[in-house]
């Protein structure tokens, strides 16, 4: 028999610590228990690990939780493998775990918070790598039917930050197992991107998927702060990408502002230099605030509440557009 938890409390459950709760909540362990369930009453909330999200009040209704564990190599050949991972694992416990076993693709991706199910939904990327790039497929139930589905890589419509499951599809299905193509031999390492090259060239060591792995990590734990410490959901805005002339024309007037190819007639350029440029990083009111050392990531000092978040957000928002002409979107699930 399902059992529903009334009442549950969400601060342990998402990074930014905000102090809510669900009135209904579900723990999903395995397919039966979300079949179960349905059909979800409304309103309802997948909930993975909680790092890209920020509650601004209770949550009124069910928040079904992925718990579904299991990591699989399906296939092998001389030089890949196939691994299906359930949607519920941890996201750097399986990088943790290709490492140990000679996987490469996606030691670029190290340290990133959340679970696997999450992160096709997002693309999750970072220094030069997307999930795109070693995605092969899947398994989703499909919450109006309960039927499992599969999805490859073109139906899930990849973009930057992106998936045909925060567009079209947002909402509908419940990702149970994600299958990885990861490399079993050498493969292109992807060391251009950021500070990995001078990391390696510090530490005195070659590129291998554990040097850069390390590499990432010590660049990301000097960069963003620790949800165990100090709540926060990482990256609070997508860096935005902008046609290459209105870029251009930006750095005309701004020349030290930073800039990255996004194709062929587009320009990316880094949020956080746009936020701390327009003088709010280390911002702070009550206990709501921008870190002192990322302007890109917004933090609970200890007891402020989602509200209090999203207006911060918001004045940010607003100022960089009045300053630059560049809205900057939230790459957070906001819930309110």
């Amino acid at each position: 028999m399902t059992t529903i938890e009334a009442k549950k409390g969400l601060q342990d459950l998402h990074t930014f610590g905000i102090d809510v709760e669900a009135k209904f909540y579900k723990a999903i362990h395995k397919v039966a228990d979300l079949q179960n369930l349905l059909p979800l009453p409304t309103p309802h909330f997948i909930l993975g690990g909680g790092s890209n999200l920020l509650f601004t009040k209770n949550f009124d209704g069910l928040i079904v939780h992925n718990q579904i564990k299991g990591i699989e190599v399906i296939e092998e050949t001389d030089n890949e493998v196939l691994l299906q991972v359930g949607g519920g694992e941890s996201w750097h416990g399986l990088v943790i775990y290709c490492l140990i076993n000679g996987f490469g693709g996606i030691e670029n991706l190290s340290l990133i918070p959340g679970t696997v199910g999450a992160s096709p939904i997002q693309n999750i990327g970072a220094y030069g790598v997307e999930l795109q790039d070693v995605f092969h497929s899947l398994e989703a139930i499909n919450l109006a039917t309960g039927k499992v589905e599969v999805f490859d890589k073109a139906a899930c419509q990849f973009g930057y930050r992106n998936s045909i499951f925060k567009q079209s599809l947002k909402g509908q299905y419940f990702i149970t197992q994600v299958t990885l193509k990861l490399t079993t031999h050498e493969h292109q390492l992807q060391t251009s991107y950021g500070a990995i090259e001078q990391q390696l060239e510090a530490a005195g060591q070659l590129p291998t998927i554990d040097s850069i792995s390390q590499a990432v990590i010590a660049i990301r734990s000097s960069k963003l702060p620790d949800p165990n410490k100090i709540g926060n959901s990482g990256s609070f805005f997508k860096n935005p990408i902008l046609p290459k002339a209105t870029v251009n024309k930006l750095q005309e007037k701004y020349p030290n502002m930073p800039s990255y190819p996004a194709g062929e007639q587009h320009t990316k350029v880094p949020a956080g230099w746009l936020i701390d440029q327009a003088g709010w990083k280390g911002y702070r009111k009550g206990d709501a605030g921008v870190h002192k050392d990322q302007a890109l990531v917004l933090v609970n000092h200890g007891s402020a509440t989602g509200d209090q978040i999203w207006e911060l957000a918001i004045a940010i928002q607003q100022d960089v557009l009045q300053k630059y002409s560049i809205l900057i979107e939230p790459e957070v699930n906001v819930l309110g």
